[in-house]
């Protein structure tokens, strides 16, 4: 690597789904839409699992992996402070827009069939977004935790 052969100490941060209520392109959305509609349809129960990360976590576990010795020419994924289904993280979206729960479960199959009817509405949304509610995106941040103390705060978003 480049910055080795300079002897120059390098880490990489690998964030999973990164929030900051307003200012991302995750949690934002799909507040906006929830604002828009009123509920959320949730693709096969939205049984997959996420750890969403707010930025400011992320900016303060930078300059903490920058300060510490053995986080140096190291990869860290870093995860939020909590692991929840798909489902529980839009749950909490709603919680944050102070607005009752509305989810509606869609089957892959009507998902995949509605969507081209839907596709004019969203023109930057595709099929695979709906069926990844489905897949565990979570990773191991324990090595984080021990080299540099990450610590970020759970999954409570608030707008307003």
């Amino acid at each position: 690597m480049a910055c080795e052969r300079r002897g120059v100490g390098w880490t990489i941060l690998r964030p999973t789904l990164i929030y900051g209520e307003g200012r991302d392109t995750n949690i934002t959305p799909l507040s906006r839409l929830i604002r828009r509609f009123g509920f959320m349809p949730l693709v096969g129960g939205a049984p997959g699992l996420r750890q969403p990360v707010h930025a400011e976590d992320l900016a303060i576990g930078a300059i903490s992996a920058a300060s510490s010795a053995a986080a140096v020419n190291k990869i860290y994924s870093l995860s939020g402070g909590e692991t929840l289904t798909y489902r529980e993280m839009i749950g909490r979206i709603f919680d944050g827009l102070r607005r009752p729960r509305r989810t509606i479960s869609v089957p892959v199959f009507l998902w995949r069939a509605g969507f081209v009817l839907a596709k004019p509405l969203f023109p930057s949304a595709n099929v695979a977004m709906g069926i990844r509610m489905m897949k565990d995106m979570t990773f191991d941040s324990t090595p984080a935790i021990q080299d540099f103390g990450w610590n970020p705060r759970g999954f409570n978003p608030k707008f307003d």
